[in-house]
């Protein structure tokens, strides 16, 4: 009897109840998905079965019950292997995997390290269904009679998967009005559709985009170009221009956050170095990181384009055909000699292909340097021999030149030689976290050599130097050792005002000497551009961008987050709640309510332009507007 009621247990409907039942616990164990309610909580929890049925289900129409079995194992550990590819990105990003991001094989092997720290042994629980599958068939005792399955109830079966996928979707759309049509954040999807829904609607979405440049003409700018006219800011008219014909110097300091600035760790300082060039700059303590998944490259993106990185993937993979109207080609075209610099290989982020687009003159990749095991750590070149041959390299540059350097030794999993460190390790359950203030101490010092060697070079007095962090080096995933750090919870309003990163301007002659000042605009990196062109007397005018120049008095304090956070002067909407900044508690929500538009128009018309290639039309196009005041 028995026997019977097992025999009639399906293979392929037992793998999908394993690999669901798997799912939802790696939901809930591996994952950070906040649940608000118990309605919340059953989404989460259906999500992945009408997806597995379906996936499964085919395996139905075998008639060979060895080619099922192969169907049933083979699709049961594809689909294994994804969930843990999102498991492993997850640790590292606090993110999940996009199909942009597959594409982007020219960095994996670059990736090694980083990757190799969240990839652990005991990973091999998450493929136990397949485990068991095998065991199942290889001992199968009671999967002796099999018997294929007859039309009606094939029918009946996929009829119960559909009613299983309207419900998820009635109850996703219930819980979350136009999850498809106005969301940035895939955690939300994840939570509402499911892991493997939301891969099916990441193709869809790939495939649209695909499209979109084909389809593409002038007429979709108009509405673009009228918005960036409404809403163009006049620079400061005692700042415009102060910098004129001066070298440009921008250095992105690698995952460097604001919290570590004039902080310490054990009595120590943790940046000695920039918390007194501060003082000698213009320094912007609330600037906001506005990266996606492209993380530097989308850091590079913002500043010399003034628009947002796309929501999956990287620009500089997806689109670095495209026209572009960027920082290094407004400057190329008024003399300058362009150029980036990077002691990496040349085609980590695609950059040789993508700094074409830019407008770059030369690329100072790896080749260009001499690098020897002695002087790399982690990712390659570390920092301060970096800054040291990088300064040789501009001697010979032609004058006045803008050059763009990117540092690497402050970057996860943050390790040094024991002849670099300076500080000790700060004490957490998170060795990330300990070891991130070590790396930014030695970027610290790096800093410092470099700007007493372009002194003892001659080329400090005349030039201007922007320092920027490009995005977070502490992720989510280690919310409660920053608690610890900070003395308080990590709150949606703390994490997102951790997502600030330093912005140093800093002007030989203007700023120095105790002359610089604290300026605590809310901006973020997609006003670089505007701020950096207005400074050298580059008016900005006829371009389209998003950013407004920092220094104008009509600048408005807003930064949107890639994921449709924002921040402005008062308030700060995070995990679809309106926070005060007074008290870091939750608000009214009508107070966020109008500056919701500003944010979603803003990332919406930055990706039909990249989407669409839009820039390509823009010279030519007849309703460009000339000569505005």
């Amino acid at each position: 009897m028995n026997r019977l009621k097992i025999e009639k247990i399906s293979l392929p409907v037992l793998a999908a109840v394993m690999l669901w039942l798997k799912t939802y616990i790696v939901y809930k164990t591996s994952f950070n998905i906040k649940i608000e309610n118990v309605m919340q909580e059953l989404i989460l929890f259906i999500n992945p079965l009408s997806f597995l049925l379906f996936a499964f289900g085919i395996a139905l129409f075998f008639n060979s019950e060895k080619n099922r079995n192969r169907y049933v194992i083979i699709t049961s550990f594809i689909l294994g292997f994804i969930l843990y590819a999102n498991v492993a990105f997850y640790r590292f990003f606090t993110d999940f995997i996009t199909l942009p991001v597959l594409f982007q094989t020219s960095n994996f092997a670059d990736l090694g390290d980083s990757a190799l720290t969240e990839i652990h042994l005991y990973d091999i629980v998450y493929f136990i269904d397949v485990i068991l599958l095998l065991v199942f068939i290889r001992y199968k005792r009671n999967f002796q009679v099999f018997t294929p399955m007859k039309k009606v109830k094939r029918r009946a079966y996929f009829l119960v998967a559909a009613a299983l996928l309207f419900l998820n979707i009635g109850l996703a759309e219930t819980e979350r009005p136009q999850l498809l049509t106005r969301t940035f954040d895939r955690e939300m999807l994840v939570k509402n559709l499911g892991t493997y829904n939301y891969h099916l609607y990441d193709i869809f979405l790939q495939s649209k985009s695909s499209a979109q440049r084909a389809m593409a003409d002038g007429s979709e700018l108009v509405d673009i170009d009228n918005y960036v006219r409404a809403n163009y800011v006049k620079p400061d008219k005692n700042m415009f221009g102060i910098a004129e014909d001066r070298n440009l110097i921008v250095v992105t300091l690698e995952s460097l956050q604001s919290f570590v600035i004039n902080n310490d760790v054990y009595g120590e300082e943790v940046t000695p170095f920039l918390n007194e060039f501060i003082n000698d700059s213009y320094y912007f303590d609330q600037f906001y990181h506005q990266t996606g998944q492209g993380k530097t490259s989308d850091s590079e993106f913002l500043i010399e384009n003034s628009l947002y990185p796309l929501s999956r993937g990287a620009v500089f993979f997806t689109h670095s055909g495209n026209e572009l109207n960027s920082l290094a080609q407004n400057l190329g075209e008024r003399g300058y000699f362009t150029s980036a610099m990077h002691a990496n290989n040349k085609s980590f982020w695609n950059r040789d292909i993508m700094y074409k687009a830019i407008g770059y003159d030369y690329f100072y990749s790896a080749s260009d340097y001499e690098i020897t095991p002695d002087i790399s750590v982690g990712w390659g070149m570390k920092d301060i021999p970096f800054f040291e041959q990088s300064v040789d390299l501009m001697k010979e540059m032609p004058k006045p030149f803008y050059t763009k350097m990117i540092t690497l030794t402050n970057h996860h999993p943050f390790r040094l030689d024991e002849e670099d460190i300076f500080i000790d390790e700060y004490d957490s359950k998170s060795g990330t976290l300990n070891r991130y203030f070590q790396t930014v101490r030695y970027m610290d010092e790096a800093v410092k050599q470099f700007i007493q060697k372009l002194k003892d070079e001659g080329l400090y007095d005349n030039s201007i130097i922007v320092m920027y962090g490009d995005h977070y080096g502490i992720s989510e995933n280690h919310n409660e050792a920053m608690a610890q750090y900070l003395g308080k919870e990590v709150t949606p309003f703390v994490s997102a005002q951790l997502q600030r990163v330093p912005l140093i301007v800093h002007i030989p002659g203007v700023t120095d000497h105790g002359k610089g000042k604290v300026i605590s605009k809310v901006g973020g990196q997609i006003d670089l551009k505007p701020t950096i062109l207005h400074l050298l007397g580059v008016d900005t005018k006829q371009a389209i961008h998003f950013g407004e120049d920092l220094f104008s008095n009509d600048h408005r304090d807003f930064a949107v987050f890639r994921d449709g956070r924002f921040v402005t002067k008062d308030y700060v909407y995070a995990d679809n709640t309106c926070y005060s900044k007074e008290t870091e508690e939750p608000t009214e929500a009508s107070y966020c309510d109008q500056y919701k538009e500003k944010a979603r128009a803003e990332l919406a018309y930055s990706d039909k332009i990249i989407y669409g290639d839009l820039l390509r039309f823009y010279e030519s196009s007849e309703y460009r507007v000339e000569n505005q005041e």
